[in-house]
C-alpha cells in the first residue's frame, strides 16, 4: 500500500483573502455523555482554528455540563434545544460521536440521524461508530474507528474491501492509519508512542471533519491523519511523548503553517 504523499496537502482547500464569515466552512459537533464530556470538546477546539464556525449539540443527560461548559465556549455556538435539524442543515458537515456512550439512547439518535439525512457529509468517531447501522453507510461518510471498533463494525475483514462495499471512507486507526475509498487506499506513518494517551482520536476525529467541510472526503481523511500525526512528531521532538490531546491542538495550526 502506497505512504501518503505530503504533496497532496497543497490541494486543501485555504480560504480566499477576501472570503467572509462563514465561507469557509460550518461543523457541527454532536456528541458528549456525563461520563464522556471532554472527549467532543477536543474535536470542537481543534475544528474552531479551521473553520468560520463550530456548532455543538450534546446528548439530554450532558446538558448540565454543556451548560456549564458555556463559561468557557467562545468558540463556537450551544445548540438550543428543539433546533438541532436546523443547524443540520446550515452545516457543511456533521462530526458525531466523540464521547458519546454506547447505550440505546445513543443508538437511536445515530441511526436515526443517518437515516433522515443520507445527503450530508458525516463523520462517524468513537461511541456512534460503537452503535452504528452500517447498512446506513453511503459515499458522504467517513468512519474512524481504532481496531477494536472496527471489528465491532465489519469484523474481520480488510478496510479496503469494507470502504468499496459500503461505498465510504474509512481511516482505520493505529500504529499506521489505514486510509481506504473505493479504489483508493493510503497508510499514513506519522506519529507517535505519546499519541496512546486518550483525547488524540477525539482531535483527529474534529480535524477531518473540519477539513471535511471544504474538501472531498478522502483527502480530508488522509490530510487529517497525516497532520495529526505530524503535530504528535513536533511535540515529540520537544518533549519525547510527553504530551497530551490539549497539548495536540495548540501544535496543529502550527504545523498547517509550515505547510502551508
Amino acid at each position: 500500500m502506497e505512504q501518503f504523499d505530503p504533496k497532496e496537502l497543497k490541494k486543501l482547500y485555504r480560504p480566499a483573502k477576501d472570503s467572509h464569515k462563514g465561507e469557509n466552512g460550518k461543523l457541527l459537533i454532536i456528541g458528549g455523555s456525563e461520563l464522556f464530556h471532554s472527549a467532543s470538546l477536543w474535536a470542537l477546539e481543534v475544528a474552531s482554528r479551521i473553520v468560520d464556525m463550530v456548532f455543538y449539540s450534546s446528548v439530554p443527560v450532558n446538558e448540565a455540563i454543556v451548560k456549564k461548559q458555556k463559561e468557557r465556549f467562545h468558540d463556537g455556538i450551544i445548540v438550543p434545544k428543539g433546533k438541532l435539524d436546523e443547524y443540520i442543515a446550515e452545516a457543511d458537515c456533521i462530526l458525531i460521536g466523540p464521547g458519546m456512550e454506547r447505550d440505546e439512547a445513543t443508538r437511536q439518535k445515530v441511526n436515526g440521524l443517518l437515516k433522515q439525512y443520507p445527503a450530508k457529509k458525516w463523520v462517524v468517531d468513537g461511541g456512534a461508530l460503537q452503535v452504528m447501522d452500517k447498512q446506513l453507510l453511503n459515499q458522504n461518510m467517513i468512519v474512524t474507528p481504532h481496531h477494536k471498533e472496527y471489528e465491532m463494525l465489519f469484523g474481520a475483514e480488510p478496510a479496503a474491501a469494507m470502504a468499496k462495499k459500503y461505498s465510504c471512507t474509512i481511516v482505520l486507526k493505529g500504529k499506521e492509519d489505514i486510509i481506504c475509498q473505493g479504489n483508493k487506499a493510503v497508510v499514513n506513518r506519522t506519529g507517535n508512542e505519546g499519541m496512546t494517551k486518550g483525547g488524540t482520536g477525539d482531535v483527529l476525529a474534529g480535524l477531518i471533519a473540519a477539513l471535511y467541510c471544504k474538501n472531498e472526503a478522502f483527502l480530508a481523511a488522509a490530510a487529517g491523519a497525516y497532520l495529526n500525526g505530524l503535530a504528535g512528531d513536533r511535540l515529540y521532538e520537544r518533549v519525547g511523548p510527553y504530551f497530551n490531546a490539549s497539548d495536540l491542538v495548540k501544535e496543529l495550526p502550527m504545523v498547517m503553517k509550515e505547510i502551508w
